[in-house]
């Protein structure tokens, strides 16, 4: 049941945290975050990372649904398993992210994204996260890792 509340709080957190920057960030605006560590700014994805898909947003919606969809399976499977915490934890947090972004491109018909890093790399500097971007490339990684360790 926790990994259930981990996808969920971090499901409502990254939405609420959305909604507070449609809200009140405009367009354009960037503001430092944590003492510079990060650039707090307004950017709609219309595509998957980085953009890609942009132009076809209705396909890249669909293979967002399809693939939560195909998570949320893989994750009531794992559920009834014995052991595999870290494998848990990683589809907890993958999910979480994913059903977000996947609401938002379902009800706003693209993504918030709000963080970037100060970096002098421009290209860098211009690519605009989200928490749950965030949480889906650490699940990613931490089912990768609870694979490794209860693989034979």
């Amino acid at each position: 049941m926790i990994y259930a509340a981990i996808a969920a709080t971090l499901f409502f957190l990254d939405m609420g945290i959305k909604n507070l920057i449609e809200q009140k960030l405009p367009e354009g605006t960037e503001r430092p975050l944590g003492n510079g560590l990060f650039l707090l700014r307004k950017h709609h994805n219309k595509g998957a990372f980085l953009n890609m898909g942009e132009k076809k947003s209705g396909f890249v919606a669909v293979l967002s649904i399809a693939l939560t969809l195909a998570m949320t399976v893989l994750f009531l499977v794992t559920f009834s398993c014995k052991g595999s915490r870290l494998l848990k934890t990683g589809l907890a947090l993958l999910l979480g992210g994913a059903y977000s972004n996947t609401y938002d491109r379902m009800r706003r018909h693209y993504v918030v994204d709000y963080v970037s890093f100060p970096v002098k790399n421009k290209t860098i500097r211009n690519i605009v996260f989200n928490i749950s971007d965030f949480c889906i490339m650490i699940g990613a990684l931490l089912m990768v890792l609870g694979s490794a360790k209860s693989a034979p």
